[in-house]
């Protein structure tokens, strides 16, 4: 057919037309790809997608959150951060991800104490959680945990010169207190002389090494509410009971003589000889996934024998380098048999019950929880170690918190390839000679043609 003048403006309109076409679509493709965004999880156990029970968390979470991560340039570290925080993105757009160099902000990063590169720190409401661990179950947790405002009061003894919660000397908790107010909690001084009784909405009652005895009549009030299944943290230091006597007879509970000395400690650094350090827990909820160094100066010992209703473990065990030391400590501390209790020793245990359903009220767990020491939360020494992650694992325990959210890990099953080794050497030498002659024999075909038009 012979082309003419008009068949030639015919065909480059057309050609015209086409790519004029072809760039409308694409650009609707990018604006389309730009509003909406959908993403298949093609994994065998579909790994990479936010589980229904962190999806129907996060429809319980109106108001937008705001998380900042605190990493440094490393490419791999933010890349699994977004990766991880973009699952939950898909389901809540207004909760925003921001990366932060610690290394450019070092007040801001002592204030907060993040201690670790790629820490998380989650806030919704003026309430915020800090998080290392980069999992779903974790960061579920955590968004949990920061949701709940209002409903957990911990209310701690004074008027016998305990340790007080929101006091700024160094012997107090106000440290903790803090991180607890910023966590949800609501803290209460109470005295019980005044109050007449603990009052019914208090999570955890927190009697925080008293200095005084205790009245008779303020202990028969903490022996009656632990007997109607309240929740109780009692830090205790070596000597005196203060009057807690009848409520360490109820727990089946006796506090060794003496204080613990390790003589791990100088292996860190640590010139006094009574600090006890904890580098190994035991399998409970409590101390799940919790593996950081935790110490504990001028510590007690302590054993339990509970009665059947009661169950109790050992999650704050010294080393076998340790010992009560029963003399006095100065000079050379040395180990004195028959008179000094030698390692490994109990300095913290948790005791739990199961209480049966009541009228209005369900069946539940009453939690119990006693160390041998309250140093290791005070203001002086929370920052040591794990000795504050340790002080929030303690107080979401015995609020219940432990185990509001369970995701189980989802391995990555379709990772490997296995194949019979005749068919994978057919596969390789394919790759290796197959593949190059047949784009060889394709060309070669290609110019024959050509040379014989």
């Amino acid at each position: 057919m012979e082309l003419n003048s008009r068949l030639r403006l015919q065909l480059r309109l057309q050609n015209g037309l086409r790519v004029i076409l072809l760039l409308v679509i694409c650009g609707l493709l990018a604006w389309l790809s730009d509003r909406y965004t959908y993403s298949f999880d093609w994994t065998a156990n579909a790994r990479h997608t936010l589980s229904e029970t962190s999806r129907q968390l996060l429809k319980q979470l109106p108001e937008p959150v705001q998380i900042t991560a605190y990493a440094r340039e490393d490419e791999m570290l933010r890349r699994r951060i977004a990766d991880l925080v973009a699952r939950y993105q898909r389901h809540k757009p207004d909760l925003k991800l921001e990366f932060v160099n610690p290394d450019t902000v070092p007040n801001q990063v002592r204030k907060l104490g993040i201690t670790l590169s790629g820490e998380l720190r989650i806030e919704y409401q003026g309430r915020s959680e800090q998080l290392q661990e980069h999992t779903e179950q974790a960061l579920s947790n955590a968004l949990q945990r920061v949701s709940r405002a209002g409903e957990r009061w911990a209310a701690y003894l004074v008027g016998h010169g305990e340790r007080e919660l929101e006091g700024e000397a160094n012997h107090d908790l106000g440290a903790w207190g803090n991180y607890l107010g910023q966590r949800g909690y609501r803290l209460r001084a109470l005295s019980l002389a005044e109050a007449g009784g603990v009052p019914r909405n208090t999570s955890v009652l927190i009697i925080a090494s008293p200095t005084v005895a205790l009245l008779p009549g303020e202990v028969k009030l903490v022996v009656a509410y632990l007997q109607a299944g309240g929740n109780l943290l009692w830090l205790h230091e070596p000597g005196e009971m203060q009057g807690l006597q009848p409520v360490a007879d109820l727990l089946g509970l006796r506090f060794e003589s003496g204080v613990v000395v390790d003589a791990n400690a100088q292996l860190y650094g640590i010139s006094e000889v009574d600090f006890a350090l904890v580098s190994a827990y035991p399998p409970h909820a409590l101390t799940r996934n919790f593996n950081l160094l935790t110490l504990f100066p001028k510590a007690a010992a302590l054993s339990i024998k509970t009665a059947d209703d009661w169950t109790d473990t050992g999650v704050l065990i010294t080393g076998d380098r340790s010992w009560a030391e029963t003399g006095e400590i100065a000079g050379e501390v040395r180990f004195d048999d028959g008179q000094d209790v030698r390692g490994p020793l109990t300095i913290g245990s948790v005791l739990e019950r199961s209480l049966p359903a009541s009228e209005g009220v369900e069946a539940r767990q009453q939690r119990v929880m006693v160390v041998g020491d309250g140093d290791f939360l005070s203001n002086t020494y929370l920052g040591n170690g794990g000795n504050l992650d340790l002080g929030m694992a303690i107080i979401h325990w015995l609020s219940s918190d432990d185990g509001l959210i369970s995701i189980p890990a989802r391995t990555a099953t379709d990772l490997s390839l296995d194949l019979p080794t005749r068919l994978a050497a057919v596969i390789g030498l394919g790759a290796l000679f197959g593949m190059p002659l047949l784009l060889l024999a394709c060309g070669f075909t290609i110019w024959l043609r050509r040379r014989r038009r």
